[in-house]
Protein backbone atom coordinates (compact mmCIF):
# COMPACT_ATOMS: atom_id res chain seq x y z
CA UNK A 1 0.00 0.00 0.00
CA UNK A 2 1.49 3.25 -1.15
CA UNK A 3 1.33 6.33 1.02
CA UNK A 4 1.15 9.74 -0.51
CA UNK A 5 3.59 12.15 1.05
CA UNK A 6 2.72 15.82 0.70
CA UNK A 7 5.51 17.90 -0.69
CA UNK A 8 6.86 20.54 1.67
CA UNK A 9 5.90 24.05 0.61
CA UNK A 10 8.68 25.86 -1.17
CA UNK A 11 10.01 29.04 0.37
CA UNK A 12 9.23 32.18 -1.57
CA UNK A 13 12.15 33.18 -3.81
CA UNK A 14 14.22 36.07 -2.54
CA UNK A 15 13.57 39.27 -4.54
CA UNK A 16 16.26 40.10 -7.08
CA UNK A 17 17.10 43.70 -8.01
CA UNK A 18 19.43 44.41 -10.95
CA UNK A 19 20.70 40.83 -10.90
CA UNK A 20 21.59 40.78 -7.19
CA UNK A 21 19.55 39.44 -4.23
CA UNK A 22 17.78 42.09 -2.19
CA UNK A 23 19.73 40.96 0.89
CA UNK A 24 22.99 41.91 -0.84
CA UNK A 25 21.69 45.35 -1.71
CA UNK A 26 20.45 45.84 1.85
CA UNK A 27 23.84 44.90 3.32
CA UNK A 28 25.69 47.17 0.90
CA UNK A 29 23.33 50.07 1.66
CA UNK A 30 23.77 49.64 5.41
CA UNK A 31 27.57 49.53 5.06
CA UNK A 32 27.62 52.62 2.84
CA UNK A 33 25.29 54.50 5.20
CA UNK A 34 27.47 53.66 8.19
CA UNK A 35 30.63 54.83 6.39
CA UNK A 36 28.96 58.11 5.43
CA UNK A 37 27.69 58.59 9.00
CA UNK A 38 31.20 58.03 10.41
CA UNK A 39 32.86 60.47 8.00
CA UNK A 40 30.13 63.13 7.92
CA UNK A 41 31.17 65.21 11.00
CA UNK A 42 34.53 66.01 9.36
CA UNK A 43 32.91 67.51 6.25
CA UNK A 44 30.23 69.74 7.77
CA UNK A 45 30.17 72.61 10.26
CA UNK A 46 29.67 72.04 13.98
CA UNK A 47 26.17 73.53 13.82
CA UNK A 48 25.08 70.88 11.32
CA UNK A 49 26.74 68.20 13.44
CA UNK A 50 24.60 69.44 16.34
CA UNK A 51 21.45 69.34 14.19
CA UNK A 52 22.03 65.81 12.94
CA UNK A 53 22.78 64.70 16.50
CA UNK A 54 19.42 66.11 17.59
CA UNK A 55 17.73 64.33 14.66
CA UNK A 56 19.20 61.02 15.86
CA UNK A 57 18.04 61.79 19.41
CA UNK A 58 14.51 62.37 18.17
CA UNK A 59 14.86 59.15 16.20
CA UNK A 60 15.63 57.23 19.41
CA UNK A 61 12.56 58.75 21.08
CA UNK A 62 10.40 57.85 18.05
CA UNK A 63 11.84 54.33 18.16
CA UNK A 64 10.53 54.01 21.72
CA UNK A 65 7.13 55.31 20.65
CA UNK A 66 7.11 52.86 17.75
CA UNK A 67 7.60 49.92 20.11
CA UNK A 68 4.50 51.01 22.02
CA UNK A 69 2.23 52.17 19.20
CA UNK A 70 3.50 50.45 16.07
CA UNK A 71 4.37 47.08 17.61
CA UNK A 72 1.99 46.80 20.57
CA UNK A 73 -0.86 48.99 19.29
CA UNK A 74 -1.15 51.35 22.29
CA UNK A 75 -1.62 54.98 21.32
CA UNK A 76 0.36 57.61 23.18
CA UNK A 77 0.30 61.39 22.88
CA UNK A 78 2.34 61.89 26.01
CA UNK A 79 5.88 60.78 25.24
CA UNK A 80 7.13 64.32 25.70
CA UNK A 81 6.65 63.65 29.45
CA UNK A 82 9.07 60.70 29.35
CA UNK A 83 11.46 62.73 27.20
CA UNK A 84 11.42 65.51 29.79
CA UNK A 85 11.73 63.09 32.71
CA UNK A 86 14.87 61.59 31.18
CA UNK A 87 16.32 65.05 30.55
CA UNK A 88 15.65 66.21 34.11
CA UNK A 89 17.06 62.99 35.56
CA UNK A 90 20.35 63.73 33.84
CA UNK A 91 20.27 67.44 34.74
CA UNK A 92 19.51 66.86 38.43
CA UNK A 93 22.10 64.11 38.82
CA UNK A 94 24.78 66.23 37.17
CA UNK A 95 23.89 69.54 38.85
CA UNK A 96 22.99 68.44 42.39
CA UNK A 97 24.74 65.10 42.81
CA UNK A 98 27.91 65.60 40.79
CA UNK A 99 27.35 62.41 38.81
CA UNK A 100 29.17 62.00 35.51
CA UNK A 101 26.89 62.35 32.48
CA UNK A 102 27.59 58.82 31.25
CA UNK A 103 26.21 57.28 34.45
CA UNK A 104 23.03 59.33 34.10
CA UNK A 105 22.07 57.59 30.85
CA UNK A 106 21.20 54.19 32.38
CA UNK A 107 19.68 56.02 35.37
CA UNK A 108 17.40 58.03 33.07
CA UNK A 109 16.37 54.85 31.24
CA UNK A 110 15.63 53.06 34.52
CA UNK A 111 13.63 55.97 36.00
CA UNK A 112 11.55 56.30 32.86
CA UNK A 113 11.04 52.53 32.66
CA UNK A 114 9.62 52.49 36.20
CA UNK A 115 7.50 55.58 35.55
CA UNK A 116 6.21 54.15 32.26
CA UNK A 117 5.48 50.77 33.81
CA UNK A 118 3.53 52.37 36.66
CA UNK A 119 1.61 54.60 34.26
CA UNK A 120 0.83 51.56 32.14
CA UNK A 121 -0.96 49.82 35.06
CA UNK A 122 -3.99 52.16 35.26
CA UNK A 123 -3.85 52.57 31.47
CA UNK A 124 -4.74 48.87 31.12
CA UNK A 125 -8.39 49.82 31.52
CA UNK A 126 -8.17 52.22 28.58
CA UNK A 127 -8.18 51.50 24.87
CA UNK A 128 -7.62 53.48 21.67
CA UNK A 129 -8.68 57.14 21.92
CA UNK A 130 -9.25 56.91 25.68
CA UNK A 131 -5.64 55.86 26.21
CA UNK A 132 -4.52 58.63 23.87
CA UNK A 133 -6.53 61.10 25.98
CA UNK A 134 -4.90 59.88 29.20
CA UNK A 135 -1.40 60.24 27.75
CA UNK A 136 -2.39 63.67 26.42
CA UNK A 137 -3.20 64.67 29.99
CA UNK A 138 0.24 63.43 31.05
CA UNK A 139 1.92 65.59 28.41
CA UNK A 140 -0.06 68.65 29.52
CA UNK A 141 0.62 68.10 33.22
CA UNK A 142 4.37 67.40 33.12
CA UNK A 143 5.61 70.97 32.38
CA UNK A 144 3.39 72.34 35.16
CA UNK A 145 4.65 69.73 37.63
CA UNK A 146 8.25 70.67 36.84
CA UNK A 147 7.45 74.29 37.73
CA UNK A 148 6.07 73.49 41.21
CA UNK A 149 7.72 75.47 43.98
CA UNK A 150 7.86 72.29 46.06
CA UNK A 151 10.56 70.83 43.79
CA UNK A 152 11.93 74.08 42.40
CA UNK A 153 15.22 73.58 44.25
CA UNK A 154 15.84 70.45 42.16
CA UNK A 155 14.30 71.44 38.81
CA UNK A 156 15.21 75.12 38.74
CA UNK A 157 11.56 76.06 38.24
CA UNK A 158 10.77 78.11 35.15
CA UNK A 159 14.47 79.04 34.83
CA UNK A 160 15.53 75.46 34.24
CA UNK A 161 19.06 74.08 34.63
CA UNK A 162 22.15 74.96 32.61
CA UNK A 163 24.58 72.09 32.00
CA UNK A 164 28.21 71.95 30.96
CA UNK A 165 28.97 69.62 28.06
CA UNK A 166 31.95 67.38 28.93
CA UNK A 167 34.87 66.97 26.56
CA UNK A 168 35.62 63.74 24.75
CA UNK A 169 37.04 61.12 27.15
CA UNK A 170 40.43 59.38 27.01
CA UNK A 171 42.00 62.43 25.39
CA UNK A 172 40.36 61.74 22.02
CA UNK A 173 41.33 64.45 19.49
CA UNK A 174 37.77 65.51 18.63
CA UNK A 175 35.62 68.34 19.92
CA UNK A 176 32.57 67.83 22.14
CA UNK A 177 30.05 68.18 19.31
CA UNK A 178 31.64 65.42 17.27
CA UNK A 179 32.05 63.21 20.33
CA UNK A 180 28.37 63.41 21.21
CA UNK A 181 27.47 62.83 17.56
CA UNK A 182 29.39 59.54 17.65
CA UNK A 183 28.03 58.66 21.09
CA UNK A 184 24.45 59.23 19.91
CA UNK A 185 25.13 57.27 16.72
CA UNK A 186 26.50 54.31 18.70
CA UNK A 187 23.60 54.35 21.15
CA UNK A 188 21.12 54.65 18.29
CA UNK A 189 22.58 51.62 16.52
CA UNK A 190 22.65 49.60 19.76
CA UNK A 191 19.07 50.51 20.70
CA UNK A 192 17.85 49.78 17.17
CA UNK A 193 19.50 46.36 17.28
CA UNK A 194 17.86 45.70 20.66
CA UNK A 195 14.48 46.75 19.28
CA UNK A 196 14.84 44.48 16.23
CA UNK A 197 15.83 41.55 18.45
CA UNK A 198 12.85 42.26 20.71
CA UNK A 199 10.40 42.40 17.81
CA UNK A 200 11.74 39.13 16.35
CA UNK A 201 11.71 37.35 19.70
CA UNK A 202 8.91 35.43 21.39
CA UNK A 203 8.02 38.49 23.45
CA UNK A 204 7.88 40.61 20.29
CA UNK A 205 5.51 38.17 18.65
CA UNK A 206 3.34 38.33 21.77
CA UNK A 207 3.26 42.14 21.55
CA UNK A 208 2.25 41.97 17.89
CA UNK A 209 -0.42 39.37 18.65
CA UNK A 210 -1.89 41.68 21.31
CA UNK A 211 -1.95 44.50 18.77
CA UNK A 212 -3.62 42.44 16.05
CA UNK A 213 -6.15 40.48 18.11
CA UNK A 214 -6.18 40.79 21.91
CA UNK A 215 -8.87 38.13 22.31
CA UNK A 216 -6.92 35.55 20.33
CA UNK A 217 -3.72 36.48 22.18
CA UNK A 218 -5.43 35.94 25.55
CA UNK A 219 -6.78 32.58 24.42
CA UNK A 220 -3.21 31.53 23.55
CA UNK A 221 -2.12 32.16 27.14
CA UNK A 222 -0.46 35.56 26.66
CA UNK A 223 -0.61 37.75 29.75
CA UNK A 224 -2.00 40.96 28.25
CA UNK A 225 -1.54 43.03 31.40
CA UNK A 226 2.12 42.09 31.80
CA UNK A 227 3.09 42.61 28.18
CA UNK A 228 1.21 45.91 27.85
CA UNK A 229 2.80 47.41 30.95
CA UNK A 230 6.24 46.14 29.94
CA UNK A 231 5.76 47.70 26.50
CA UNK A 232 4.96 51.00 28.18
CA UNK A 233 8.04 50.69 30.38
CA UNK A 234 10.45 49.81 27.57
CA UNK A 235 9.03 52.54 25.34
CA UNK A 236 9.42 55.11 28.12
CA UNK A 237 13.00 53.93 28.77
CA UNK A 238 13.98 54.52 25.13
CA UNK A 239 12.41 57.97 25.16
CA UNK A 240 14.02 58.79 28.52
CA UNK A 241 17.48 57.93 27.19
CA UNK A 242 16.79 60.23 24.24
CA UNK A 243 15.78 62.98 26.65
CA UNK A 244 18.97 62.49 28.66
CA UNK A 245 21.05 62.84 25.50
CA UNK A 246 19.19 66.00 24.49
CA UNK A 247 19.84 67.58 27.89
CA UNK A 248 23.60 67.42 27.51
CA UNK A 249 23.67 68.15 23.77
CA UNK A 250 21.56 71.31 24.19
CA UNK A 251 23.18 72.01 27.60
CA UNK A 252 19.91 73.26 29.03
CA UNK A 253 16.60 71.91 30.33
CA UNK A 254 13.44 73.87 31.13
CA UNK A 255 9.80 72.82 31.62
CA UNK A 256 8.56 74.58 28.49
CA UNK A 257 10.91 72.49 26.34
CA UNK A 258 8.75 69.40 26.92
CA UNK A 259 5.24 70.52 26.05
CA UNK A 260 2.50 68.79 24.09
CA UNK A 261 4.01 70.24 20.90
CA UNK A 262 6.97 67.89 21.33
CA UNK A 263 4.62 64.94 21.89
CA UNK A 264 2.78 65.73 18.64
CA UNK A 265 6.09 66.10 16.83
CA UNK A 266 7.20 62.64 17.96
CA UNK A 267 3.87 61.16 16.86
CA UNK A 268 4.16 62.86 13.46
CA UNK A 269 7.69 61.48 13.13
CA UNK A 270 6.34 58.00 13.87
CA UNK A 271 3.76 58.27 11.09
CA UNK A 272 6.22 59.73 8.57
CA UNK A 273 8.82 57.06 9.27
CA UNK A 274 6.28 54.24 9.10
CA UNK A 275 4.22 52.82 11.92
CA UNK A 276 5.65 49.47 12.97
CA UNK A 277 8.83 49.83 10.87
CA UNK A 278 11.82 50.09 13.22
CA UNK A 279 14.36 51.74 10.84
CA UNK A 280 11.79 54.43 10.01
CA UNK A 281 12.53 56.16 13.32
CA UNK A 282 15.57 57.92 11.82
CA UNK A 283 13.51 59.32 8.94
CA UNK A 284 10.96 60.49 11.49
CA UNK A 285 13.69 62.19 13.52
CA UNK A 286 14.96 64.04 10.46
CA UNK A 287 11.42 65.19 9.68
CA UNK A 288 10.79 66.40 13.25
CA UNK A 289 13.95 68.48 13.30
CA UNK A 290 14.30 69.88 9.78
CA UNK A 291 10.78 70.37 8.42
CA UNK A 292 9.72 72.96 11.05
CA UNK A 293 12.96 74.84 10.30
CA UNK A 294 12.25 74.71 6.59
CA UNK A 295 8.71 75.97 7.20
CA UNK A 296 10.00 78.88 9.26
CA UNK A 297 12.59 79.69 6.60
CA UNK A 298 9.83 79.85 3.96
CA UNK A 299 7.66 82.18 6.04
CA UNK A 300 8.17 83.14 9.67
CA UNK A 301 4.66 84.52 9.98
CA UNK A 302 3.00 81.49 8.41
CA UNK A 303 5.40 78.78 9.57
CA UNK A 304 2.57 76.68 11.01
CA UNK A 305 0.60 76.81 7.77
CA UNK A 306 3.64 75.90 5.68
CA UNK A 307 4.42 73.01 8.04
CA UNK A 308 0.84 71.77 7.70
CA UNK A 309 0.99 71.91 3.90
CA UNK A 310 4.31 70.02 3.86
CA UNK A 311 2.87 67.39 6.19
CA UNK A 312 -0.24 66.98 4.01
CA UNK A 313 1.92 66.56 0.92
CA UNK A 314 4.12 63.97 2.65
CA UNK A 315 1.09 61.98 3.82
CA UNK A 316 -0.43 62.18 0.34
CA UNK A 317 2.77 60.95 -1.35
CA UNK A 318 3.58 58.41 1.40
CA UNK A 319 0.29 57.26 2.97
CA UNK A 320 2.16 54.40 4.69
CA UNK A 321 5.17 56.52 5.60
CA UNK A 322 8.71 55.98 4.42
CA UNK A 323 8.27 52.23 4.91
CA UNK A 324 5.51 52.08 2.31
CA UNK A 325 7.47 54.23 -0.15
CA UNK A 326 10.55 52.01 0.10
CA UNK A 327 8.47 48.86 -0.34
CA UNK A 328 6.96 50.39 -3.48
CA UNK A 329 10.37 51.32 -4.87
CA UNK A 330 11.85 47.89 -4.12
CA UNK A 331 8.87 46.22 -5.80
CA UNK A 332 9.26 48.29 -8.96
CA UNK A 333 13.01 47.77 -9.07
CA UNK A 334 12.44 44.05 -8.67
CA UNK A 335 10.13 44.01 -11.67
CA UNK A 336 12.67 45.96 -13.71
CA UNK A 337 15.40 43.51 -12.66
CA UNK A 338 13.34 40.57 -13.94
Amino acid sequence: MHQTIAAAPRAAPEPVVAGLPLRTWRTALLAATLLVALALPYFIKNFYVFQITMAMIYGIAILGLNLLTGINGQFSLGHSAFFGLGAYTTAIMMEHMGVSFYWTLPAAGLVCFVFGFLFGLPALRLEAIYLALATFALAIAMPQILKLSLIEHWTGGVQGIVLIKPDAPFGLPINADRWFYYLTLALGIALTACALNLVNSRSGRALIAIRDNPTAARSMGIDLSLYKTLAFGVSAAYTGIAGALSAIVIQFVAPDSFTFVLAVGLFVGLVVGGVGWIPGALFGGLFVLFVPNIAEHVSKGLAGAVYGIILLLVIYVMPSGMAGLLRLLVGRLGRIGR
